[in-house]
């Protein structure tokens, strides 16, 4: 299947390439398939993380919502927490996204973190780029375990860490390790009023004390507040991720960053499947962009080599 029978298809079909993905990740067609995708990129990935309970899930229902409003078609990759019998997703995050199962704009899969404590198994990235190619947004919702959420910045184009009024989450970004992952701070629970407001000054006077990631470039991290339930600061955030995704593609950062997380995940599959020797075979193998192969290719061509 090409991805232009897999967009007339429907969502029936890409379930069961992702179902493939999970059981045969180096079946030919597959991986042809995934090249086709790589290299015809039209969505906005987005990754939302954060620490558990912050609201997450919530907030995603609601991007949901907002950008089916507005026209665009969505597909949602959520993470859970694995199951140690069966390595699937214990939570099922896809059950507490209420969506509207026969409208066509919209597709949600719960996947696994397997032992990945950044929450992103291997197969997350190629369920990606399939998305990518099909919608004009991917959300990625990570499993929420702190600082190890740092994986998100290797799949997303736009990271949004989302921060819960009243829980000391503000003090996190003291540390460099998550000062690094946003794009777009987000305060939860707008609801709760000045507990929100106190939490948003919270995490602008600690972003005042650390060098943001961003500085000398032009973009300037927003922290904004918003309130799912009452669908309140959601077109805001909507606006904040667009203009973030437009300035990345001006002088070629959208690319150049995407290539970069390719390179990330090849290197790091072949590492989970062959260990350093394996690794040692990237000298060999061309990897994008160095040359036209995609990553799927590359991995292909070390499975051959090996």
């Amino acid at each position: 299947m090409n991805l232009s029978a897999l967009r007339t298809a429907g969502k029936p079909a890409l379930a069961r390439i992702l179902a493939l993905l999970e059981t045969d990740p180096d079946d030919p067609d597959l991986v042809a398939l995934l090249d086709e995708a790589y290299v015809a990129p039209t969505a906005q990935v987005i990754g939302l993380t954060g620490p558990p309970g912050v609201g997450k899930s919530t907030l995603a229902g609601a991007l949901i919502t907002s950008y089916r409003k507005a026209g665009k078609t969505i597909a949602v990759i959520a993470i859970d927490p694995s199951s140690k019998r069966t390595g699937g997703a214990l939570l099922g995050d896809r059950t507490r996204l209420r969506t509207d199962p026969d409208d066509q704009g919209i597709f949600v899969r719960s996947m696994a973190a397997r032992d990945q404590l950044g929450g992103l198994a291997d197969i997350t990235f190629a369920a990606m780029v399939l998305m990518r190619a099909l919608y004009d947004v991917v959300l990625i919702e990570t499993v929420g375990v702190g600082q190890s959420e740092t994986d998100i910045a290797l799949a997303a184009d736009t990271v949004i860490f989302c921060v819960q009024p009243g829980s000391g989450d503000a003090l996190q970004f003291m540390k460099a390790g998550i000062v690094e992952i946003p794009d777009i701070v987000v305060v939860t629970k707008g609801d709760l009023g000045r507990a929100a407001t106190r939490a948003r000054g919270d995490v602008k006077g600690a972003l005042g004390l650390t060098e943001q990631r961003g500085n000398g470039q032009g973009w300037e991290l927003p922290v904004l507040i918003v309130s799912a339930n009452a669908a309140e600061g959601i077109e805001a955030l909507m606006a904040s991720a667009a203009d973030h995704g437009t300035w990345l593609q001006a002088d070629g950062r959208l690319a150049e960053k995407r290539a970069a997380q390719a390179r990330a995940w090849t290197e790091a599959a072949i590492k989970e499947r062959w260990g350093r020797e394996g690794l040692k075979r990237l000298t060999r193998t061309p990897v994008m962009p160095d040359t036209a192969k995609t990553p799927f290719q590359a991995l292909a061509e070390c499975a051959r080599q090996l």
